[in-house]
């Protein structure tokens, strides 16, 4: 994958700022409504010169800190034309959240994932497809379903940690990857790729995403380059495999308990089943945002742990106790009573969350109040921006945010809760809350009460810094840990 320096999210908004400024004589016909309030204040000339620099040397959150210490929550960046509101603190997320599609839309900041996962899917078609496309998602991981899944993750999970030897040193980042990859070819696509070509699948798969989310292949999603070829190529090879397995299951009548058959058997409100392309566009955006996200949440949960031998106890007593009451059989119901260890994937996803932000492009005029009292009009034809990393470090809401501390969401304290209802998004929220947040936790836990109950584990590394080059912040390099079996 390319190694820019520039995280992926600020790649994101350079798609912008080039698409938009192709069409700026097409939006300047058509006039903004007058607005009834001041808009933000606004950087721009000369100024961003000096936000380049600190977005480079220092990072997201020390660019955003210098202009919300400045200006307060709101505020435009002036992008050569392209207007970007930042909107800081649960105070001023509410319409972001909650906004209707046709008031505030993704826009065209998706559209190199078309080629990725087929023009018949999501990004592809109009919004009441995809919503009816995104109910399909819904319907398929809600918790009576994700129940049948416990069984065959864990099973993975133990078959692939009995292969380490009785002690020795591995690159827990790398190993996690893998065993989420084979994670997702069992539950989501099914025995017939994790039987016979989970390898296959894989390399196929990494060539596919590595791709499609190189730096040229997001702002020139069709141009003839070689990594949109390869992108082109590999996708076409994995739909190939899944066409077979799809053809397969309907022509012997086979019925299979995995999210690729929950696909199959989807239908839109019209009763129209859904066609093999669309099949296979959704199936490949989930095991894309599923492996993506939860190989960096695990990752970090690992890392944060590994440092905090106060969490890795609490964690620890907690398995004895759930493992003892469950008779030694973990399942869905003993998962959701792992409260010590979901606190702790929580509170490494708050200070490592998924993504750096996320962007909407506003199609009506909307305002916001700040805390202090202060109201903005936020004008359409505006992107505006909710900066997760820095949302999630706000220290009014959570104190000494810099420091890994799980107990700030145990009972007395929730501080996520009090600071407001969206003051945690490591998952989105409202209206564009992920669906596949029960689904992620679900692995990492699975995945980490295993390594804590068999595995005596130490962080030989040092703490790895964030890899901005990717689209998932995952930790940048190796994450060597050195590991003994515990005996039994």
């Amino acid at each position: 994958m390319d190694q820019t320096n520039s995280a992926l999210w600020f790649s994101i908004a350079l798609l912008f700022i080039i698409s938009v400024i192709t069409m700026i004589g097409r939006h300047r016909t058509a006039v903004n409504p007058t607005c009834n309030r001041p808009p933000p204040p606004v950087v721009s000339g000369c100024s961003l010169i000096g936000i380049l620099h600190t977005f480079l040397a220092k990072g997201m959150r020390a660019m955003i800190h210098d202009h919300y210490t400045q200006l307060g929550s709101v505020f435009t960046i002036n992008f050569f034309g392209l207007k970007v509101t930042f909107l800081i603190g649960p105070e001023v997320l509410g319409h972001f959240y909650q906004g209707l599609e046709s008031d505030i839309s993704l826009g065209d900041v998706l559209k190199f994932a078309v080629p990725m996962f087929g023009k018949e899917v999501l990004y592809g078609v109009d919004i009441a497809t995809r919503n009816e496309q995104t109910r399909f998602y819904v319907d398929a991981l809600k918790p009576s379903k994700l129940r049948s899944h416990v069984g065959p993750m864990l099973h993975e999970v133990e078959d692939y940690f009995s292969k380490w030897k009785q002690q020795g040193t591995v690159d827990l980042k790398g190993e996690l990857a893998k065993l989420l990859m084979l994670i997702s070819s069992r539950c989501l696509i099914g025995r017939e790729v994790r039987e016979k070509m989970a390898k296959e699948f894989y390399t196929l798969f990494c060539q596919l995403s590595d791709n499609g989310l190189c730096l040229t292949s997001i702002l020139f999603p069709y141009a003839p380059t070689l990594a949109n070829y390869r992108r082109d190529k590999a996708r076409a090879k994995l739909s190939a495999i899944l066409i077979k397995i799809v053809r397969s299951r309907k022509s012997s009548n086979q019925v299979e308990q995995d999210m690729l058959q929950n696909l199959i058997d989807s239908k839109y409100s019209d009763n129209r089943s859904t066609t093999e392309a669309e099949v296979i566009g959704l199936i490949l955006n989930l095991i894309f945002a599923g492996t993506h996200t939860s190989s960096a949440a695990s990752a970090w949960t690992g890392v944060c742990l590994l440092r905090n031998e106060r969490f890795m106890r609490a964690i620890r007593d907690e398995q004895k106790q759930i493992i003892q009451k469950y008779k030694g059989h973990i399942n869905y119901d003993a998962l959701m009573e792992m409260e010590t260890l979901q606190r702790c994937i929580k509170e490494a996803l708050r200070m490592h969350p998924p993504t750096a932000a996320n962007f909407r492009k506003v199609h009506k005029n909307f305002v916001v109040q700040t805390k202090e009292g202060d109201e903005y009009e936020i004008p359409r034809g505006h992107i505006i921006a909710s900066p997760i990393e820095f949302n999630s470090n706000i220290p009014h809401i959570y104190k000494d945010p810099d420091i890994y501390d799980p107990d700030r969401f145990g009972p007395g304290r929730e501080e996520d809760k009090v600071g407001g209802k969206y003051s945690y998004t490591a998952f989105s929220g409202g209206r564009h809350a992920c669906v596949g947040e029960a689904y992620a936790y679900m692995q990492i836990k699975i995945i980490w009460s295993h390594l804590l109950r068999n595995f005596d584990l130490k962080l030989v590394s040092p703490y790895p810094k964030t890899d901005r080059s990717k689209l998932a912040l995952e930790p940048k390099g190796k994450i060597m840990v050195r590991y003994k079996r515990l005996a039994a």
